[in-house]
């Protein structure tokens, strides 16, 4: 008897010192349902998976979902913003088994956490035979309209403006993330250095979207991850995926942190789902 009552009284000890990592909720701050939750992703044209790019629970998500729709019989295609477009063929050389992967993790720009965070990505692709995509602009192309705007790709060459989407690149200051910059820049006085600024994030946002569009055959769903700014509150790549095809099924996910886990109102409507996470969470890099 002293036995199960010194068992019950450590159990009780561990659940008072339990804490949440992270709770799912829908655009409306209300308990979501994982399940549910990829079950509409599995018929989705296109899922958006936000994320905060240092945060360990954000790429875990981002795994399970992708894992969980191909055990679900999808065969998606896969994309990140992590991967620059003119490594196309690098990526699909990898992929194909022609190239070794140090050869490909040394030539292919990777991020700093690639390893732990993105590699997972790519070894699904590898282990399902899917096809991965690298939808964003060189990056010497983005700042080159960070510094002198987006009448500076008209100069570039026929090949370099393949691995950009089409011009004139549509810009709009209503674009929701593009608005958002401009708010909060307001006061600090960036004149026409925070108009490029704007445009090199809608250069990137476009980009990413038609290589997403070209790249998706119909009755497919594609999964794409990129930075939450590049997808939330129907901004980003969002509004380029609906302004080119308006009857798109497309399911975004969110992710935010906070320090209590409680839902904040200026969110609301921002995403299909918002993962919200414990701000102490330990970063990746």
């Amino acid at each position: 008897m002293r036995f199960f009552i010194i068992l019950f009284f450590m159990m009780s000890m561990m659940n008072s010192y339990s804490q949440d990592a992270y709770i799912l909720l829908n655009g409306k701050g209300k308990k979501a349902k994982y399940d549910k939750m990829v079950e509409q992703m599995h018929e989705a044209d296109v899922v958006l998976l936000g994320e905060l790019h240092n945060n360990p629970v954000c790429h875990w998500m981002q795994r399970r979902i992708t894992e969980d729709i191909v055990q679900a019989g999808a065969n998606p295609v896969l994309g990140a913003e992590m991967f620059e477009s003119d490594n196309q063929l690098i990526i699909d050389e990898y992929l194909s088994g022609l190239i070794r992967m140090k050869d490909f993790e040394k030539e292919a720009r990777l991020w700093s956490n690639y390893e732990t965070d993105y590699a997972p990505l790519v070894q699904i692709a590898v282990d399902n035979d899917l096809k991965f995509v690298a939808t964003n602009i060189p990056r010497r192309y983005a700042a080159m309209v960070n510094t002198t705007g987006l009448e500076s790709l008209s100069k570039l060459s026929p090949e370099a403006l393949s691995y950009i989407a089409p011009l004139p690149i549509a810009y709009d200051t209503a674009n929701p993330s593009i608005k958002n910059m401009l708010e909060m820049d307001m006061g600090h006085g960036h004149g026409g250095g925070m108009e490029n600024m704007t445009q090199a994030q809608s250069v990137k946002d476009a980009t990413m979207a038609h290589f997403i569009l070209q790249n998706r055959n119909e009755g497919q769903v594609f999964i794409h991850y990129q930075g939450d700014f590049h997808s939330a509150n129907q901004g980003g790549i969002y509004w380029y995926l609906k302004n080119q095809s308006p009857d798109l099924n497309i399911i975004v996910l969110s992710s935010k942190e906070s320090s209590d886990l409680e839902f904040n109102e200026e969110w609301e409507g921002s995403a299909d789902y918002i993962l919200v996470i414990d701000e102490n969470m330990t970063k990746t890099y």
